[in-house]
């Protein structure tokens, strides 16, 4: 499991592009054949990737968290971003299709993760944060999700957002995770920019042609940078740091939150005569 310790406002002016990649962002997760997992210290979220081929994937030990088992005081919810998959959990199969999810409560033992087809495999990526209380294992398809239409056509920010794993859907103990497709012809993902001081925040962009690429924008809102994000990399965004992105071609992402409470409204938008 890779370490992301992260790194504070007053620290980002002494870090060249690779120091910033190195704290803020996590490349690399889907691999065939594999499942990765990087450990942020960003409210201790984990991010993880998984491309099961002819085998399946599983995964439960907790050593890399300090637990029994890594469910023991954690949740997690499981983004299928490729083709047609499963996942079992203690003995229970749940059926994936692109974009369903998975919410697995706090308790859960022994994850396996497979693809219906090697050759046109499942790609799952995973946001696991600790959990108080046990909420029950729940598949959540995309049907099921809850849409919200936002932005402007005419300022190229017009996108759809759906609600996965939040209380006004499927409940959990801390995780919120959803997923945000720009709409056609439009390429911001956030307006405005705004600050979540009591929560954290992942984005994993995919969707993307080996040619695109997302410009996303990170920082206080008086002293912003900007990654270079490449299709299945994944953005971290501490409390303290704005977050918006433009894309050069079609692309989607899957948000995942934690902190202090799930209020989705819980922000403080930033206007963009502000930001510098």
């Amino acid at each position: 499991m890779e370490q992301r310790y992260g790194a504070g406002p007053d620290q980002i002016d002494g870090m060249n592009t690779s120091q910033l990649r190195e704290n803020f962002m996590v490349e690399g997760l889907f691999t065939p054949g594999q499942i990765s997992f990087a450990y942020t210290h960003f409210d201790r979220m984990i991010v993880g990737g998984a491309v099961p081929g002819e085998k399946a994937l599983g995964f439960g030990d907790g050593k890399d968290v300090g637990t029994n088992l890594f469910f023991d005081a954690r949740e997690m919810g499981v983004a299928n971003l490729g083709g047609a998959g499963w996942i079992e959990v203690d003995g229970t199969r749940y059926e994936l299709a692109n974009r369903d999810v998975l919410y697995i409560g706090r308790g859960a033992k022994t994850v396996s993760l497979g693809s219906d087809d090697a050759k046109s495999p499942a790609r799952f990526y995973m946001n696991s944060v600790p959990a108080g209380h046990s909420v029950p294992t729940r598949l959540i398809t995309r049907a099921e999700s809850k849409i919200l239409e936002m932005g402007d056509a005419e300022k190229s920010n017009r996108r759809s957002l759906a609600m996965y794993i939040h209380p006004e859907v499927a409940p959990s103990c801390l995780l919120l995770m959803g997923i945000t497709d720009p709409a056609k012809g439009s390429v911001w993902n956030t307006m405005p920019p705004h600050l979540h001081e009591r929560r954290m925040e992942a984005y994993c962009y995919f969707d993307l042609s080996d040619e695109d690429r997302v410009m996303h924008f990170m920082g206080r809102p008086d002293n912003t940078r900007h990654l270079v994000v490449a299709n299945g990399d994944v953005v971290l965004s501490p409390a303290w740091s704005i977050h918006m992105g433009a894309g050069t071609g079609p692309y989607g992402f899957v948000w995942g939150m934690t902190g202090e409470n799930q209020e989705y409204t819980d922000v403080s938008p930033v206007a963009i005569k502000e930001l510098r």
